[in-house]
């Protein structure tokens, strides 16, 4: 069907190609506001206790401060008389502001918690409401006009709303920076890889169709949809990576059933396309399946940023699939034998480029099989070895940490921290779902006073401290469906105690339904949302992977070994990353705050990177299969497959490690231990494993490399998804 399929795009070549640039166009118009309706947000489960109580605050209660304004006196203390009067006039400006509420200060409620311990400082708390664009364009607004250095107060802008619009604008600029290395570099390396400028130019046309063609899709589902400004960042690491890997497996193989250059005329254009498509584009089809299988299983996660990646991952794949089996097809009909021109001065005339065995390939496969066990075995324990940091992993969630020191978040965030007797961070909100009579809240909220770790618990029935009422309360903490205590603490927040503090609130008996937020309260939210749902999105990854590897080799046992050393591979990986971003070991150079791993990034590259890996595998067992399916002995199959891709599959690596690694040079933490992690897992995996520990372990299994039941045996033979 696909030589079928190959000869069709022959004959029709220049109508596809026309029909595809109309397309392109129109993916083009429509992603062109992609930026303007993704969201900063989707760190939180919204079914979480935390989640309801953030529903429960804005809806009722005007909403939680998310906006800190720290202002500093220029001489003296807030106290002086020009500093109290600039406050004063901070305060009532911002409480006249369009979608801002529940304006408090030091100077309006004159709460000493409001002031720092040596009187330099005082802060401005504020909702900004909206959804979530709708709060970044207002904060970002308020941050320009109020986060600015006056005569008598110099204020900086802080807390989650601040952070956001900090973390939106790195982000931007990472992408344009990563992008402006990552491109001309990657055209360099393609030129030196395929020897032709055109060649060259081939993969970054089918990465283009994958990213203009994902950023139309998230344009689309962000009109009717929650999704994270984040997943731009993969769809163009990922559709410039992936182009790249389909492109090179597609070229190379044109050019090998074209022939070699300068030996007669070779294979006929028409009959090499064909060829091509038959064979490298199963490949393509089955290597683009086993990726979008792996990114599925973002989709059981209820956080949007986790599914948003689910979201521009499919598509991203799909696109580059498509483009790859698509348009590529018809450049190459259209291109025949001047897909060779521009071909550069050092390249031999009978050189096939990437299309060519390589003796260095060829020549480790067959060292490694001859001492199988003396070759794997350093391996496998360096692999161990790197591993080994995941014995002490933390995990976290994202938040002004994730930011450079300098960043006026940070600085705020800090001071709040070290210079308040309160900290605002790290404070526990409470809104009890119902009536409650003044005799039972001020029982509940003396309770909650007396907990460890607690500063004072503020209500309408009073401010309470170690179970005595020592002030009047606040009458705006109280509906008649409900009330909001505000538990304050000198607690670091995500700190142990900080969580500890929120078990023991939940833990207390109330009068009504009790709802617990704040950061804490969320981070125990999210882990538990992706740690109880972790083992099924690992199970619709194994079990898919294993199903389509099986389909494709038709042997029960390659599934299971590529999934042990696709394990062993991100296992080593991610010891890195807990060595570097955890523990801080490269801290000073990449210039970022050791803190704990971040749970959804993780996740996320575990996906993404158990995907590419199984890429990577289609693309050399593909091969091997193919030639033991011709009656090559498995040794011979094993050295001639790797002879054949190896060259192809570490060109692909370091093209697509190139897009990923580019994200080092982000100012989000974040960011850059997803593109440090996922190039280095690549790098590993096409190296390591490929090269070394998969051709080690086939010469050790022998004929039981390609065992199978019976029953499977007929299912894999009516299916027919190898190479052949």
């Amino acid at each position: 069907m696909l030589y079928r399929y190959g000869t069709f795009i022959h004959r029709r070549a220049r109508l596809i190609l026309v029909v595809s640039l109309l397309l392109l166009l129109g993916a083009g118009i429509a992603g062109a506001g992609v930026f303007g309706r993704l969201q900063g947000g989707g760190f939180d489960d919204p079914a979480s206790e935390s989640s309801k109580a953030q529903q429960l605050i804005d809806e009722r209660f005007g909403g939680r401060p998310n906006l800190v304004l720290l202002a500093r006196a220029a001489d003296g203390s807030v106290d002086s008389a020009d500093a109290a009067a600039a406050g004063a006039t901070l305060t009532a400006d911002l409480k006249g502001e369009a979608g801002v509420s529940d304006v408090v200060s030091y100077w309006s409620a004159g709460v000493a918690e409001l002031k720092s311990g040596d009187g330099r400082d005082a802060i401005v708390l504020a909702h900004v409401g909206g959804d979530e664009t709708e709060r970044r364009e207002r904060s970002q607004a308020l941050i320009e006009r109020y986060a600015v250095d006056g005569s008598a107060l110099s204020v900086r802008a802080g807390g989650e709303a601040a952070v956001n619009v900090d973390v939106n604008t790195q982000v931007a600029r990472s992408l344009a920076i990563a992008e402006a290395i990552a491109v001309p570099l990657t055209l360099l390396l393609l030129i030196i890889v395929f020897g032709s400028v055109v060649s060259a130019l081939l993969p970054l046309a089918v990465g283009g169709v994958a990213i203009v063609g994902t950023f139309a899709e998230l344009s689309l589902l962000g009109a009717v949809t929650d999704v994270s400004v984040f997943a731009i960042n993969l769809t163009t690491a990922l559709g410039l990576g992936l182009g790249i890997d389909y492109a090179l497996l597609m070229v190379s193989r044109f050019r090998e059933q074209l022939g070699t250059p300068g030996q007669g005329d070779g294979t006929p254009v028409a009959e090499a396309l064909a060829a091509t498509v038959a064979t490298a584009g199963r490949t393509i089809l089955f290597a683009a399946a086993t990726v979008a299988t792996a990114l599925t299983a973002l989709l059981v996660f209820p956080l949007y940023f986790l599914r948003s990646f689910a979201y521009a991952g499919i598509g991203v794949v799909v696109i580059a699939a498509v483009g790859a089996l698509v348009v590529l097809p018809a450049l190459l009909a259209v291109l025949g034998r001047r897909v060779e021109a521009g071909r550069v001065p050092w390249r031999r005339r009978t050189d096939a480029g990437p299309a060519a065995d390589s003796p260095f390939w060829g020549r480790l496969a067959g060292a490694v099989m001859r001492r199988p066990a003396l070759a794997a075995l350093p391996v496998v324990l360096g692999l161990l070895v790197a591993a080994s940091p995941l014995a002490g992993v933390r995990f976290g969630t994202p938040d002004e940490g994730v930011l450079r020191p300098g960043s006026d978040g940070r600085v705020v965030a800090d001071r709040l921290a070290t210079g308040f007797a309160s900290n605002q961070n790290a404070g526990v909100d409470v809104v009890l779902d119902g009536a409650v009579n003044r005799d039972a809240l001020t029982g509940y909220a003396a309770a909650l006073s007396t907990l460890e770790h607690v500063g004072a618990v503020t209500s309408s029935a009073g401010i309470f401290a170690g179970g005595t009422k020592v002030r009047d309360g606040d009458p705006s903490l109280s509906r008649p469906d409900g009330e909001r205590l505000a538990v304050a603490t000198n607690l670091t927040a995500k700190s142990d105690g900080g969580q500890a503090l929120v078990r023991a609130v939940r833990a207390a008996h109330s009068p009504v339904p009790a709802y617990v937020g704040g950061t804490d309260a969320r981070l125990i939210d999210t882990t538990h949302a992706i740690s109880s749902r972790l083992p099924f999105g690992v199970a619709v990854v194994v079990l898919a992977t294993f199903a389509l590897l099986f389909l494709f080799t038709g042997s029960v046992i390659q599934p299971l070994r590529a999934l042990v050393l696709n394990v062993l591979g991100l296992s080593a990986t991610m010891g890195v990353l807990t060595w570097i971003f955890q523990d801080g070991h490269l801290a000073s150079w990449l210039q970022f705050t050791p803190r704990p791993m971040d749970t959804a990034m993780t996740v996320l590259m575990f996906c993404i990177v158990f995907g590419l890996s199984m890429d990577y595998e289609v693309f050399l067992i593909g091969r091997i299969a193919e030639l033991h399916g011709r009656g090559l002995p498995t040794d011979e199959a094993v050295r001639t497959g790797l002879a054949r891709t190896g060259r192809i599959v570490s060109a692909a690596a370091m093209l697509l490690a190139v897009s990923f690694f580019a994200f080092g040079t982000s100012t989000v933490s974040f960011l850059q231990m997803f593109g440090i992690g996922c190039g280095l897992a690549i790098i590993v995996d096409a190296t390591l494993i490929r090269g070394i520990l998969v051709p080690a372990i086939v010469r050790g299994l022998g004929r039981l490399n390609w065992y199978s039941p019976a029953p499977l045996r007929r299912i894999h033979t009516k299916v027919a998804l190898s190479e052949a």
